[in-house]
């Protein structure tokens, strides 16, 4: 038994309900284990009870028993508990300080003081197993999002841990990261290290998943293989449905199916194929994406150039949004996304070409008075809030701006779940928690454009169908949304137009269909069409073979 929770329940500092409550747990050594549940569920504070993170950093009010190795956490060290279990935490940021990924590796074990000759051995192991051999003399600063969960991986791998968590690992990679990422996982378990993956992105790792549990309100409310869990109703759980099973509930198929051909395979068995096609092609129309859009230019950029340390990130974008559209900015990990966004309220101005808000160019206005038009929810909230208190924080722009409309911002706490948390610290909330202040900080001063970075990373459905909602009143209104995601299957739900881009250049742009319909296009951005359209593609050369 490598993990053994005993009836353990767990209060914050200064809060009267458990984070986690009464929870008992075993897993088995060599076990892949998937745990999922709605934000505030426990999983973040489940992740630090397995590594003594909780009570030894994370003071409040423990019961019950958590065994690591057979160790009991509260008698243990948390450097004594990091031999036996691991934690990559969901922001691999908090995890990194050294100037070299080698460096990084090495410091745990330095301080351990293990001698260099199993040192050199170790770090040869990690960083074969993490795939960062081409990293080590690298800042871990200079690295994408994927490579520094990498970074914090192999880090932990050299201490040799038997049991490795990881929270929410697959949030911000683009899809070639995130087959990096599963097939490091599956080397790791090869290698029988016992692997548990906290994620709300069911379908990226349920398919190497040997058990998967769900926790709501602090408790286990199901302990199954994913398709014993997954056969009954997730709805009350605030689970994202894999999407192939998403589309077969909708059809009033329930039984759980996780990839292409064993959906092909079922529909072809119970003679469903023409039907289903239907089904697909012709989807209910979702309120957001209805297009409202005008031919009045919200977003206007000609030639645009960026660089950083000389090398370019941004080569000669032209862009051309318009009011009422919503549009996703697509592309992988490094290719110029955020660097784009953050001209558009004037955090960066061109070092050549032209980029008008509203008809201004930004090279004139301050940040200040572009902030009233455009607001910007960035990817990692920790990077955007600074106020004591989640109702300071959301009611900071509207008072500077004198846009207080306490109406709106009542709508904006009830819609985003943020009436238990007003008077608590926003650095005290969970990540997820923590991204859906900064929605609400974002709307509530009425910006005609709100560029979202990333939006659903870390969000579950109840949070999911909010946003859809705001997406879909907001256009309502005649204001313009801008996201850059990962998350193909909400960008195709939702964005009326896709813009692809890869190494700083925009390669293809249009409607969700007729990007992922350019293999080519899609491609060399990185991508991989959704599970709805894939089928599609599957079933049209299907009935092709047959006629």
């Amino acid at each position: 038994m490598i993990l053994r929770f005993e009836g353990v329940s767990y209060y914050y500092p200064g809060l009267n309900r458990p984070a986690l409550d009464g929870l008992d747990l075993n897993v088995h050594s060599g076990e892949s284990l998937l745990v999922a549940g709605a934000s505030g569920s426990g999983k973040s504070t489940f992740c630090r009870a397995c590594i003594g993170l909780i009570p030894h950093f994370h003071h409040g009010r423990l019961s019950g028993k958590v065994f690591v190795d057979g160790l009991d956490t509260v008698q243990f060290p948390v450097h004594e508990l990091f031999r036996h279990a691991g934690l990559v935490f969901q922001n691999p940021d908090a995890q990194l300080f050294n100037q070299t990924v080698e460096a990084e590796l090495v410091y745990g074990l330095e301080s351990l003081g293990i001698s260099s000759s199993e040192i050199e051995q170790r770090l040869a192991w990690a960083s074969k197993l993490a795939e960062l051999d081409a990293l080590m003399n690298r800042s871990p600063y200079t690295l994408s999002g994927g490579e520094k969960q990498r970074v914090a991986l192999g880090a932990i791998l050299t201490l040799r841990p038997k049991l490795l968590l990881l929270d929410e690992p697959f949030t911000h990679l683009d899809p070639e990261a995130t087959e990096m990422l599963r097939r490091i996982l599956r080397s790791m378990k090869s290698e029988g290290i016992t692997i548990l993956v906290i994620e709300h992105r069911l379908h990226e790792i349920i398919q190497d998943m040997d058990r998967m549990i769900i926790l709501h309100q602090g408790r286990g409310v199901a302990d199954g293989t994913p398709n014993q869990v997954l056969a009954d109703d997730l709805s009350p759980y605030g689970l994202n449905p894999p999407p192939l099973l998403k589309i077969f509930r909708e059809f009033g198929i329930k039984k759980p199916i996780f990839n292409i051909d064993e959906a092909i395979q079922n529909l072809t068995h119970q003679n469903l194929l023409d039907h289903f096609y239907d089904h697909l092609v012709h989807p209910p129309v979702i309120p957001s994406k209805l297009s409202t859009a005008s031919n009045e230019p919200v977003v206007e950029i000609e030639g645009l150039w960026s660089r950083n340390n000389g090398s370019p990130i941004l080569q000669g974008i032209d862009l051309f949004i318009r009011k009422g559209e919503c549009v996703a900015l697509l592309g992988r990990n490094g290719a110029g996304k955020t660097t784009l966004i953050k001209h558009l309220n004037g955090l960066l101005k061109p070092e050549r070409g032209l980029v008008r808000i509203f008809g201004i160019d930004t090279r004139k206005r301050p940040v200040s008075e572009l902030s009233r038009k455009v607001s910007l929810v960035w990817q990692n909230p920790n990077d955007q809030i600074f106020q004591p208190t989640v109702r300071q924080e959301v009611l900071t722009g509207p008072k500077a701006f004198k846009s207080y409309d306490g109406s709106w911002c009542d709508e904006l706490f009830n819609r985003f779940g943020l009436l238990p948390l007003l008077d608590r610290s926003p650095f005290a909330l969970s990540e997820g928690q923590k991204k859906r202040v900064s929605f609400a900080t974002a709307l509530s001063v009425k910006p005609d454009l709100v560029v979202f970075d990333e939006p659903t990373a870390g969000q579950d459905e109840p949070s999911r169908y909010q946003l859809t909602s705001i997406f879909g009143q907001l256009r309502a209104k005649g204001q313009t949304i801008l996201f850059v995601t990962h998350d193909l299957e909400f960008a195709a739900e939702h964005a009326s137009r896709w813009i692809l881009l890869a190494d700083g250049k925009i390669i293809g742009e249009g409607s969700p269909d007729e990007v992922m319909a350019q293999s080519r296009i899609m491609e060399k951005a990185g991508l991989q069409p959704t599970q709805r359209f894939q089928l599609i593609q599957a079933i049209t050369r299907l009935k092709e073979k047959k006629n």
